[in-house]
């Protein structure tokens, strides 16, 4: 389901079809509630993840669904490169006119060779039998297309044996009229979404 909800997406993408709901968010809040969504599935695989703010609010213009999607993917590919006992850190900055969200892992590292390639699409840095999972390639140039669509910019750093970090940076723009979005399917939503791109990790 994953491999083909991201093969739909990239179709829509190129078609024009897939759009981004602007609406103003605290984008904290829409950080934080995705990292306390999935704690259940990061104790399952006795691993830390400590989330980290330098502002209690701020509120920009984006999709909270397709940034929580951003999210869980870089989260999911944390889980994947980080071994037992090991540490996820998520951290919001707020920079003036751009807002920075930091997924960093103290995992396995990927090697300077793969990074300039890592948003393609198709493309796995690691394919050996080392990884703790396996993946489709193609949920990375989704996190970047989406990051985009938003004016904002996503980049890595990585060292072998010590670890990754992904950074997003994302405008800080309000829009003047906010679309009415339908809450009462919002938790479901969240429930499946963090089911479907844990999938290549979990038995669910």
């Amino acid at each position: 389901m994953k491999l083909i909800n991201n093969i739909v997406d990239i179709s829509k993408m190129n078609s024009g079809f897939f759009k981004v709901n602007l609406s103003n968010e605290n984008i904290v809040d829409v950080t934080e509630e995705i990292v306390q969504s999935i704690s259940q599935y990061i104790n399952a695989k006795h691993i830390n993840i400590i989330f980290d703010t330098n502002t209690e609010e701020k509120i920009i213009a984006c999709d909270p669904e397709k940034i929580e999607r951003v999210i869980l993917n870089l989260i999911s590919n944390a889980i994947k490169f980080t071994n037992t006992d090991g540490s996820i850190f998520v951290d919001v900055i707020d920079k003036g006119d751009t807002v920075e969200i930091d997924v960093k892992d103290t995992g396995i590292g990927i090697e300077e060779k793969h990074l300039k390639n890592i948003f393609e699409r198709f493309e796995q840095v690691d394919k050996s039998i080392s990884r703790n999972a396996e993946g489709s390639g193609i949920g990375l140039s989704l996190v970047k297309s989406i990051v985009n669509m938003h004016g904002g910019k996503i980049s890595v750093e990585s060292e072998v044996g010590k670890g990754s970090i992904f950074k997003i940076e994302l405008p800080v723009k309000i829009v003047e009229e906010i679309e009415v979005c339908e809450q009462t399917k919002a938790c479901n939503n969240k429930i499946e979404m963090i089911n479907v791109e844990f999938s290549d990790i979990y038995s669910i």
